[in-house]
């Protein structure tokens, strides 16, 4: 059955793949919602038919276009001691919507939503594989890069946006190997357990390799979209920072501990570092080998006991953290899928290595790692075991802003309102700065690449070619004294192909780290725009604690609580930036001495060459 749809995000179509091109506010008509891998059919009002992102659109279910409806009302109890009116029906998920409603996309006043335009960079030749994947580095190399999201170009309003509740707030160049293309075959994410399509979750973002915490890929896998709704007016929305802001509801799950350290607030971290391989990629298939996909062994240091896992309960792991700690931490996200090539070496090594990233920097972070569903991914004693924690996982209640209430400041005061607010602007101005100038970085570097593989190289190969073809015309003379001189030419004239050969395979082994190290950071800062906004959004709604009060809508006991729980909300956000600095000092201290080291032996090395070249000639 057709249905109409609202756009809520501009979405441009890449040629070739079949898609779509909307814009915000424009209605369409739905002409297959079965795609599958996070993708719809429709057709606008010119006729036009092709792809849209699920995520993009916000479906009228109870206006069909063969049949009318009326929209029930969305249960909105939890706030009736607080607003005597329902203001306006809550958002509603796209991929699971809560009832048959007309969706209606909350008014958030103070906060912007924008969708990047989305262009495919795809064959940038930098982000090549290195053949020789050490590069001077261990396996578990703790900066090595996680996957991040692609083809997209910025947008600078996500960063004042507070996140709204679109995850892909901001998007930098895009500098993965491949085309942003997604698998809709169906041949990698087939149904990994019977149960999948009944217990798949509604929430999450579609991976890129964006969009993380606050950033949802165009195009990915899963038709679902960040459970962070900013909204201003308690009423609006039962996701927002009041519902846990103004919660009754007693705190579940274990606490997480923010202490006062050197640096300002900090996690509690663990007494032994986490960390894990992602190693031995073998092809599996199902349905008589109709199906066909990649499974990984992930070996955690406190076991070294191998679980095997496909890219699919990758991304189930994803979704489950996004969904629990995505409010308070960025999660970033894992890499994209591919149509073609999915089963070729070269880019089953890059996958790898990448999620061996992603894993790594999840193993990193104290929280993240010491929660129950990462520690289950990583030793699952069995099948069923395996299954009962998914379902398990699946149920947490304490997901979205619920996760604050786990939170324990230790020993740290209250901070009073205007603190808290330029914290939260400190980190603001810093992150975007910060993305700024990674992308500024991917940039000259994927240009640096380029012609380090095109013009250059040529440049060398012209050079020596034109010493070899002197030294010929010299061998025509028919002088018999110049004999050591053409051979010298000749020397110097293939010693500078082989500069230019050099030239051409120098990125794999020094740019190719420096630039997964900021694609990795690229993904991870476009979480922040999101994360950061739901404390604005915080921020919003404590100052409207005292016309709440005098409308009768709160309690004076209400609003004190409400600002203690946006200083540990505060103490959380401190925490968290503390750590990511403490990790980015780390990283950057480390794939800059390796581009450095290598940047030097390649010059040496040029620099012997040429020295044996010169020593060839007769010294006059």
């Amino acid at each position: 059955m057709e249905s109409k749809a609202q756009v809520l995000y501009d979405f441009a179509a890449e040629p070739g793949n079949n898609e779509l091109s909307v814009r915000e506010g424009e209605t369409i008509t739905i002409t297959n919602q079965n795609i599958g891998g996070g993708w719809i059919e429709a057709r606008n009002s010119r006729g036009e038919v092709g792809l849209v992102p699920e995520d993009y659109i916000e479906i009228n279910q109870a206006q069909p276009l063969t049949s009318g409806g009326n929209a029930a009302p969305l249960d909105l109890s939890f706030f009736d001691s607080h607003v005597p009116t329902p203001a306006s029906t809550a958002q509603v998920d796209v991929a699971q919507p809560e009832s048959p409603v007309t969706p209606v996309t909350p008014v958030t006043p103070g906060f912007t939503s924008t969708s990047p335009d989305e262009t495919s960079n795809g064959n940038d030749p930098w982000a090549v594989f290195d053949n020789n994947a050490s590069g001077g580095f261990s396996n578990n190399w703790a900066a090595q890069p996680e996957g991040t999201e692609t083809g997209k170009t910025s947008n600078n309003n996500a960063w004042q946006s507070g996140g709204h509740g679109h995850p892909q707030a901001y998007q930098g160049p895009d500098i993965y190997p491949y085309p942003c293309l997604i698998d809709l075959s169906g041949a990698e994410d087939d149904e990994w357990d019977e149960e999948w399509d009944d217990m798949k979750s509604s929430g999450g973002y579609a991976e890129s390799e964006a969009g993380e915490g606050g950033a949802m890929n165009r195009g990915g896998a899963h038709g679902s979209s960040m459970k962070i709704a900013l909204n201003k007016f308690p009423g609006f929305s039962k996701s927002g920072p009041e519902l846990y802001l103004l919660s009754k509801q007693q705190t579940k799950g274990n606490k997480l501990s923010v202490y006062s350290g050197e640096v300002g607030p900090v996690w509690a971290y663990p007494d032994y570092q986490l960390d894990c391989v992602v190693a031995d990629p073998k092809k599996g298939s199902k349905m008589y080998g109709l199906k066909s996909y990649i499974e990984y062994q992930v070996i955690p240091t406190t076991t070294n006991k191998p679980v095997n896992h496909r890219y699919k309960h990758f991304d189930w792991l994803y979704e489950r953290l996004l969904d629990k700690f995505g409010s308070a931490i960025p999660i970033p996200c894992l890499p994209d899928k591919q149509v073609t090539g999915r089963f070729e070496e070269e880019f089953i090594k890059m996958r790898m290595e990448r999620l061996q990233g992603w894993m790594s920097r999840m193993c990193r972070h104290p929280v993240v790692s010491s929660s129950e569903v990462f520690q289950l991914f990583l030793s699952y004693k069995d099948e069923k075991d395996w299954k009962t924690g998914k379902r398990k996982a699946e149920k947490d209640e304490t997901v979205g802003v619920m996760i604050f209430s786990t939170i324990e400041p230790e020993g740290l005061p209250d901070m009073d309102l205007i603190e808290v607010e330029q914290k939260c602007e400190q980190f603001s101005r810093f992150t975007k700065a910060m993305d700024d100038g990674v992308k500024d970085l991917l940039t000259v570097g994927n240009e640096h690449w380029k012609r380090c593989t095109g013009p250059l190289p040529k440049e060398y190969q012209r050079i020596g070619k034109a010493f070899q073809n002197l030294s010929s015309v010299f061998t025509t003379s028919g002088y018999e004294g110049e004999g050591t001189l053409t051979d010298a030419m000749t020397a110097a004239g293939k010693t500078y192909e082989e500069i230019a050969q050099m030239v051409a395979e120098q990125p794999k082994k020094d740019l190719h780290f420096l630039m997964e190290t900021n694609n990795e950071y690229k993904g991870l800062l476009g979480c922040f725009p999101d994360t950061i906004g739901v404390h604005k959004a915080a921020i919003e709604k404590v100052k409207e604690a005292d016309k709440l009060v005098t409308a009768g809508k709160i309690t004076a006991s209400d609003k004190t609580t409400m600002g203690k729980r946006a200083s540990t909300m505060s103490y959380a956000l401190q925490a968290e930036m503390n750590h990511f600095h403490n990790n980015r000092i780390y990283d950057y201290n480390r794939v800059m001495q390796q581009y450095l080291e290598q940047q030097v032996k390649f010059y040496e090395m040029i620099a012997e060459k040429l020295r044996q070249a010169h020593s060839q000639f007769t010294t006059m």
